[in-house]
């Protein structure tokens, strides 16, 4: 461990900075007004690839900052298609958790503690559904309260009233119906995060339902559990437009028996390692939740603009898109 002794850099110096390491810069002023609205502390993992081993991180011969900088676009276009098809899964795994859970064991089976595993925090999930129930009733009363004060005719404030309430369904519901607590699971599920929905999913107590829950996706429980699990430190650096490109994955998919991930050669990223699993695991679970949306086939076009060896760091195979589940040629 040492003292952290890196000074803060304007962005001309930032500029000046890769220039002494080796980048080519075709136009300075292009590259410091990218500078100022990206930062080189964002573009620097972009770079890593082009650098050579040591501390200096010097630049390989020929590199340019236009390359980094088009690896960069190619990989908001690449978070923005994944999190298209994450969407499309959270969606339809909060549906059939909903569809399965709620006409067996009846609308309130999430604040029923007997219904998950005995090491599941069950206090942990109602906590802060209950927070939000009581901030949401704080909220409207000061809106109320606020609408009544207007000069506005007494139908007008009404209906304004009525808006606010239905604009969120926890502020409805905390505001017309006094038992039970919890507003319905149909409800509650919309509201949780997808890696609360992933934890609850796990925590299922009877295997027979998470079977039944999975069976949705012709995937056994564990593997589904695993995919929420990895899908969502996915979305999590979707939303806070991390880097996909050349990530390797820290939390790792299971997979189906059947499925037959070739392996790379020894000095290339593994394609269960990278972010070609992952996307096979979209192209699987889109065909099968949204089999019109042609999703597999924008995400081909996307790749096709990139070079094979862009493609090979997150783990595509060459023959990527004669593979099972994509079936592409």
């Amino acid at each position: 461990m040492r003292p952290f002794d890196k000074p803060a850099l304007s962005v001309e110096q930032q500029l000046e900075l890769l220039k002494q390491r080796g980048l080519h810069v075709a136009n300075d002023d292009r590259a410091m007004r990218f500078l100022e609205v990206v930062t080189l502390f964002r573009l620097s993992p972009y770079m890593r690839p082009f650098q050579e081993a040591g501390p200096e991180h010097t630049f390989k011969p020929g590199s340019t900052l236009k390359v980094v900088v088009d690896i960069y676009r190619f990989d908001g276009s690449l978070r923005r298609i994944t999190m298209d098809a994450i969407e499309r899964v959270e969606v339809a795994i909060r549906a059939t958790i909903s569809n399965h859970m709620c006409p067996k064991y009846g609308p309130d089976w999430i604040a029923d503690v007997s219904v998950f595993s005995s090491s599941y925090s069950h206090s942990d999930l109602l906590r802060p559904l209950q927070n939000q129930l009581d901030k949401e009733r704080k909220k409207l009363g000061r809106e109320i309260d606020r609408i009544k004060k207007s000069r506005q005719a007494d139908g007008v404030q009404q209906q304004r009233i009525e808006n606010r309430m239905r604009d969120n369904y926890f502020r409805f519901y905390g505001s017309t119906y006094a038992h039970p607590e919890l507003p319905p699971a149909w409800a509650v599920l919309e509201e949780l995060s997808l890696g609360t929905v992933s934890t609850l999913f796990n925590a299922i107590g009877k295997s027979a339902d998470k079977k039944a829950i999975a069976s949705r996706f012709n995937l056994p429980f564990e593997v589904l559990a695993s995919w929420l699990h990895t899908l969502t430190f996915i979305r999590n650096c979707c939303a806070h437009h991390s880097r996909l490109w050349n990530r390797e994955l820290s939390i790792r998919p299971s997979l189906p028996k059947e499925w037959i991930i070739p392996n790379a050669p020894a000095d290339r990223p593994q394609p269960k390692q990278r972010l070609y699993i992952v996307l096979t695991m979209l192209a699987y679970l889109t065909d099968l939740i949204s089999p019109d949306s042609q999703w597999k086939f924008r995400l081909a076009e996307i790749m096709d603009q990139q070079e094979l060896g862009y493609l090979r760091l997150m783990g595509f195979p060459n023959d990527w898109k004669r593979q099972q589940q994509w079936c592409l040629e």
